[in-house]
């Protein structure tokens, strides 16, 4: 499965991303910012960093980066695109995704584990969780308090798009436990169709032991087995 890991200059995930595709048994291919075309891509991964240093604010200049109109493209007709940490904002700016990613409350960079509740375990990021489980991974962010207006948090919760939400070790959602100020405790979210993620904290920091956690592997052998599924079905609908 075919995976386009988009690079920006400033991106510093980029090549994190790129492992933990090939570990989830994926083929990853990275996509500079200048091209224009995903080429045969079956998935996209819009990594974390400082995308053009995130001048004006983070993720502003990236979206009219000449490969966005392909990925924007792409996500409409149904394509799997996940954006993490510096591509969740990215995407929002984009407008494939709602909200914003403000300062975070403490008005510091944060840089620490933090724990997850898996809200769904039924998206094509997902399924290789259970819901309800509480997952570690790292995040890393100066802009990562989520924020929208009233009725789309209301649209949000009602349509059960919120994928993943900060909490304490024993699942539970406190202000404490909340890294960054986000609004309903929001880490990750989906839009309406499903097929693009947007999330702050760092799966791609947590595939391997050494690196003190393997919760975030299951999110990529999730991707790439949705997208092999769908590629498959689409193959025998053809013949």
């Amino acid at each position: 499965m075919k995976v386009a890991v988009i690079t920006f200059p400033g991106s510093n995930c980029d090549q994190d991303c790129h492992r933990s595709v090939e570990l989830a048994g994926g083929s990853p291919r990275f996509v500079w910012h200048r091209e224009r075309s995903l080429g045969d891509a079956e998935a996209v991964i819009v990594p974390g960093g400082f995308a053009h240093g995130d001048y004006l604010r983070p993720g502003a200049i990236a979206r009219f980066s000449p490969i966005m109109d392909a990925v924007i493209g792409f996500a409409r007709e149904g394509g799997l695109v996940a954006g993490i940490c510096n591509g969740f904002q990215v995407l929002c700016e984009a407008g494939l995704l709602p909200g914003a990613l403000l300062r975070n409350r403490s008005l510091r960079f944060q840089s620490h584990d933090c724990r997850l509740r898996v809200e769904r375990a039924d998206t094509p990021y997902t399924r290789r969780y259970g819901e309800g489980q509480v997952i570690r991974m790292p995040l890393s962010h100066a802009d990562g308090n989520y924020y929208a207006d009233s009725a789309t948090l209301a649209e949000l919760e009602a349509a059960g798009r919120v994928v993943f939400r900060y909490c304490d070790p024993l699942g539970d959602v406190t202000r404490e436990a909340n890294p960054n100020g986000s609004l309903n405790h929001i880490a990750g979210i989906v839009n309406a169709r499903g097929n693009v993620l947007g999330m702050m904290p760092h799966p791609d920091r947590a595939i391997e032991e050494v690196l003190g956690s393997v919760d975030g592997l299951a999110l990529f052998e999730s991707l790439v087995g949705t997208a092999v599924a769908a590629t498959a079905t689409a193959r025998s609908e053809v013949a």
